[in-house]
């Protein structure tokens, strides 16, 4: 049995950190015993680990450069003696593996979930630095490993392991009262954005499609679901275009699957991703997806069959795009029913949780260690 830690920097319900929770829930407990640590702060997903009988712990990294945390990383990881540490999103990928050296971690992972165009020189060196001193940089997608292998990681450190989506059914919440809670006819089409309100989502482009909409598509209602940098500025934008009344900021919910399940249709106009999470829920859903053919997306939505597809930054066909799902209910179930056959088909939870556990499981008997947990300060 190996033991495992997935590190991460905070338990917010965003996508990488669902992905690791689907992760860490779902890891066969006859062949791994599983942590997780938050690097910075817990959040709502705190509570479906411990419902799994997953244990949680807080390193608590108050600053951008905290020595201290990583020094308490370092030693908690010694404590805990774990065969394979996997790490999420940059700054839990760089602390983790800078600590499992330290630690003398003999499996150290690092999953990749984006095509991080933010990542400027320095971003990019630390990652192919530290790439050196992990045995596997995991991508969600081929783009994922792509921009990666661009960005100087050796082939063999990169593999692929899509992301997966469970086996969840909308629920049974009535629409309608939805709807009616937060003011939306439930005659009239109504569009979901979910995600964080920063550049890389394209909110912007979202607003503008919705401008030239309004005298085409005056029925046309829209929930905005996040929170981020850009929300004051996207709402100004709302205002200015004269759209509250049709477009609503509903910050951070913890019933996105229900706003998901009263809506017609999601809507995804990101700059870059990395394999979006938030499009394997609507299609598991038999929600038609109208996204931009950003890298990650397109390993997903096929134009046409799954959902529409539309070029990066490209207004007026977001906007075409949109009104044709939303003005067409025969082409919107079309959309969705495909939608749900390709993720029961290809992205599945248990088939990612397999093949980590398989990476695990690979990599350790390369290793040599033994397949029992090794002695440690969990007894």
């Amino acid at each position: 049995m190996l033991n495992v830690l997935q590190l991460i920097p905070t338990l917010d319900r965003s996508g990488a950190e669902k992905q690791m929770v689907l992760l860490a829930s779902g890891l066969p407990r006859d062949r791994f015993r599983v942590e997780v640590a938050a690097l910075t702060r817990l959040g709502p997903l705190e509570g479906e680990l411990r419902a799994s009988s997953v244990p949680v712990t807080l390193i608590g990294k108050r600053a951008k450069v905290d020595p201290l945390a990583l020094l308490r990383l370092k030693r908690w990881m010694s404590a805990r003696r774990f065969d394979v540490v996997q790490t999420w999103i940059f700054a839990a990928n760089t602390y983790g593996r800078v600590a499992a050296r330290w630690a003398g971690v003999p499996i150290v992972i690092t999953a990749e979930m984006a095509v991080d165009l933010w990542k400027g020189r320095k971003d990019l060196a630390i990652d192919r630095r530290l790439a050196r001193w992990c045995d596997r940089v995991v991508g969600n997608s081929h783009a994922v490993v792509d921009f990666y292998r661009k960005a100087g990681i050796p082939d063999d450190r990169l593999a692929m392991i899509p992301s997966g989506i469970g086996p969840k059914e909308p629920p049974s919440d009535d629409p309608a009262a939805t709807r009616a809670e937060l003011g939306v006819p439930v005659d009239a089409p109504l569009a979901l954005f979910a995600g964080r309100l920063a550049h890389q989502k394209g909110v912007d482009d979202l607003l503008a499609a919705l401008d030239l909409l309004q005298h085409v598509q005056p029925n046309l209602h829209t929930w905005i679901v996040g929170d981020g940098p850009l929300r004051e500025q996207l709402e100004a934008t709302t205002e200015a275009f004269q759209m509250t009344h049709r477009v609503r900021f509903l910050g951070h919910r913890d019933d996105v699957p229900r706003l998901l399940a009263a809506a017609d249709l999601l809507v995804l106009p990101s700059l870059y991703e990395g394999l979006p999470n938030v499009v394997l829920e609507a299609m598991r859903f038999r929600k038609p997806v109208v996204a931009t053919a950003a890298p990650g997306t397109t390993e997903v939505v096929a134009d046409g069959e799954t959902g529409l597809l539309v070029p990066v930054r490209d207004r007026p066909a977001l906007a075409q795009a949109i009104r044709r799902v939303a003005a067409d209910p025969e082409l919107a179930k079309r959309l969705g029913e495909a939608g749900r056959a390709r993720v029961d088909a290809e992205f599945r939870a248990e088939t990612m949780i397999e093949r980590f556990a398989t990476l695990y499981e690979t990599l350790a008997q390369t290793k040599g260690l033994p397949n029992t947990m090794r002695p440690s300060a969990l007894t």
